[in-house]
C-alpha cells in the first residue's frame, strides 16, 4: 500500500519539487555557492527511488507534465532577451564573435584532450558537443556517430560545473562585464549556467541565454566540418 502510494504521480512530482525547493533553501541559507541545488536534489531522489523500489522509467513517466513545462520555461527567457534588445543589438558581433570561437576552442579542446588521454573515436564523437544543450546535443552526437547516453552525461557535467565554478573563474580572471560574462555562461554551460547568469543579473541572464540557442547552431554546423578536416 505504502509502495503504490509513493508511486503515484502527485507523490513522484511532489518529490521533485519538493527536493529542488529544498535544496535551493539549503543553499540560499548557507550562502554557499557550490551548493547547486541539482547537487543536492538529485542525491535525495534517487536514493527515495533506490528505498522505495522505484522505476526511474516509472518516475520520468509520472514527470513528464514537468519535463513538458521545460519548453515554455525555455521560451519564457524571451521575454528577458526582448527587454535586453537594445543593449544586446549594441554588442551582437562581439556575442556572434564569442560564440564563434567558443565553439571551435570547445571542439578542438575535446580533441585535443582525447588524444592527450588515448580516448578512442566513439569517445570523442561523444563528448565533442559537450557545451550544447542536450536535446542539441544528443541529436548532434547521434549525427556524428557519437554515444548519446554518453553526451547527455558530459553535458549534465559541464552545465554543473559551469554552474557552480564558471562565476568563480570569470571573477578571478577580472571579467565583469556583463555581455562578456553573459557570453561565457551560455556558450560554456548552457542552461544551468544560464540560471546562474540570471541570479547575478538581467542582461548576463538575457545574453546567456540567447547565446545558449546560438551555440547550439554554431556548433551543429562545424561539428561536422571540423571532424572532417581533422580526419575524424
Amino acid at each position: 500500500m505504502m509502495r503504490e502510494m509513493m508511486m503515484s504521480v502527485p507523490v513522484l512530482m511532489a518529490l521533485t519539487v519538493g527536493a529542488y525547493l529544498l535544496a535551493v533553501w539549503i543553499r540560499t541559507r548557507s550562502k554557499i555557492m557550490l551548493l547547486n541545488p541539482l547537487l543536492i536534489s538529485l542525491p535525495i531522489i534517487i536514493t527515495t527511488l533506490w528505498l522505495c523500489k522505484i522505476p526511474a522509467q516509472h518516475y520520468i513517466q509520472c514527470n513528464s507534465m514537468i519535463s513538458f513545462m521545460l519548453g515554455p520555461c525555455v521560451v519564457a527567457l524571451g521575454l528577458t532577451l526582448y527587454e535586453q534588445r537594445m543593449t544586446i543589438r549594441q554588442y551582437l558581433v562581439p556575442i556572434l564573435s564569442a560564440v564563434l570561437v567558443g565553439s571551435v576552442v570547445g571542439i578542438l579542446s575535446v580533441v585535443a584532450l582525447c588524444k592527450w588521454f588515448g580516448l578512442g573515436s566513439m569517445m570523442t564523437l561523444s563528448l565533442e558537443p559537450k557545451s550544447v544543450t542536450v536535446p542539441i546535443a544528443m541529436e548532434v552526437s547521434k549525427g556524428i556517430g557519437g554515444n548519446t547516453a554518453i553526451t547527455a552525461i558530459s553535458v549534465a557535467l559541464c552545465g554543473l560545473f559551469g554552474g557552480i565554478f564558471g562565476p568563480l573563474i570569470l571573477k578571478l580572471l577580472r571579467i565583469k562585464n556583463p555581455i562578456a560574462l553573459g557570453a561565457a555562461m551560455g556558450s560554456g554551460s548552457h542552461g544551468i549556467g544560464t540560471a546562474r547568469a540570471l541570479e547575478i543579473g538581467a542582461l548576463e541572464g538575457a545574453v546567456s541565454g540567447l547565446c545558449i540557442a546560438l551555440m547550439g547552431i554554431t556548433t551543429a554546423v562545424l561539428l561536422p566540418i571540423i571532424n572532417m578536416l581533422i580526419g575524424i
